[in-house]
């Protein structure tokens, strides 16, 4: 980064003296081409007006200051040639209003009108050079203007993302946590009521809450990005989510058909957290025997749903977080969620399509 910022403020200077070298250049020519002789006097002022462009950047209203007293010495000398030598000033009124700060730029302003009004007599001159003159603040104007704006739009864009990423982090952690604890909860129940008539069922209920605990502390330090080098899951960690659903007491059938082929990470993500939320709601709320996870790709897109054959009561609120969460999650990755019935005629049936 040092050395990125080191070219920048190089090649910066190296244009303020590119630029100082044009005006010098276009403010001389009238003196090669005057047929009346002239004084070093008189080319000096010349040369003030542009040498203060090379600094104009870090002194702005300095740079502006110079120039014009050479402009003035400049019409008071009178040995050159007929010409305004406002180049350089011009282009320190420009950087005045683009890089200053606001009390230097009303500085500015009011030094330059007192300037023309003590220069200028003719009507028709005056108004010329105040139209030249307000042309190049205007233009510094707008220049800082388009910048602010850049940096406004660059900020509301960080914080966007920001808000996106929190967003992002909390359904992780809805998604994560609530099925962690759903399946923990249908284990320790289970569990409990068997540990004395069935002690061997009761310790592969308890083993099955330490898994869903391990996996869900995993996961929860992904999600947080203390574990940046590994990544997140996708469907090739679906399988653990059967586990999971099978050792709560669920019948899981899964179904592929076409050629799988990879995905791109954030609909990999969503595909799982899908199933996820999908099965944390089967066991919580359905009553359901035998669950079905399919997962298709045709032609350019891919397809995976999770049904079951519940109670009717399994369908999720429209307006539930879960099933709203999952909507944003699949929407985010391009995909689109329908819901219907689910298998059999019975129970509920979620669908994520992504073309």
């Amino acid at each position: 980064m040092r050395r990125l910022l080191s070219i920048i403020v190089w090649r910066r200077r190296r244009g303020d003296l590119a630029l100082a070298a044009a005006v010098l250049f276009a403010q001389s020519v009238p003196f090669l081409f005057d047929p009346e002789p002239w004084q070093l006097a008189g080319y000096l002022p010349v040369v003030g007006s542009a040498l203060p462009l090379v600094f104009r950047r870090k002194a702005p209203l300095l740079c502006l200051l110079l120039t014009e007293l050479c402009v003035g010495a400049y019409d008071l000398i009178g040995t050159g040639p007929a010409q305004p030598v406002w180049y350089g000033a011009l282009v320190g009124l420009y950087t005045v209003a683009d890089l200053a700060p606001k009390w230097h730029r009303v500085a500015a302003l009011a030094i330059t009108a007192i300037g023309l009004t003590a220069t200028v007599g003719a009507p028709a001159t005056a108004a010329r050079e105040l139209l030249t003159w307000s042309a190049a603040y205007a233009l510094g104007a707008l220049t800082r203007g388009r910048r602010e704006l850049a940096r406004a739009n660059a900020r509301q864009a960080a914080e966007l993302a920001a808000a996106r990423e929190r967003a992002r982090i909390a359904a992780d952690l809805h998604d994560i946590l609530g099925h962690a604890f759903s399946m923990m909860v249908v284990q320790a129940e289970a569990g409990a009521a068997v540990a004395q008539r069935d002690p061997e069922r009761a310790g592969t209920a308890f083993d099955a809450i330490a898994t869903a605990g391990r996996d869900a502390m995993r996961q929860l330090r992904q999600a947080v990005g203390t574990l940046k080098d590994r990544p997140p899951p996708g469907l090739a960690n679906l399988g653990d989510l059967v586990g999971q659903a099978e050792l709560a007491g669920l019948h899981v059938r899964v179904r592929s058909s076409g050629t799988p082929r990879e995905l791109p990470t954030d609909v990999q993500l969503a595909a799982y957290r899908m199933v996820q939320e999908a099965l944390t709601n089967v066991v919580k709320h359905a009553q359901a025997g035998t669950v079905e996870l399919r997962t298709g790709w045709t032609g350019g897109g891919f397809r995976l749903s999770v049904a079951d054959d519940g109670v009717g009561s399994a369908r999720p609120a429209a307006g539930g977080h879960g099933l709203s969460g999952m909507r944003e999650r699949i929407a985010a990755a391009g995909g689109e969620v329908t819901v219907g019935t689910g298998l059999h005629g019975k129970g509920f049936k979620v669908e994520a399509v992504f073309p």
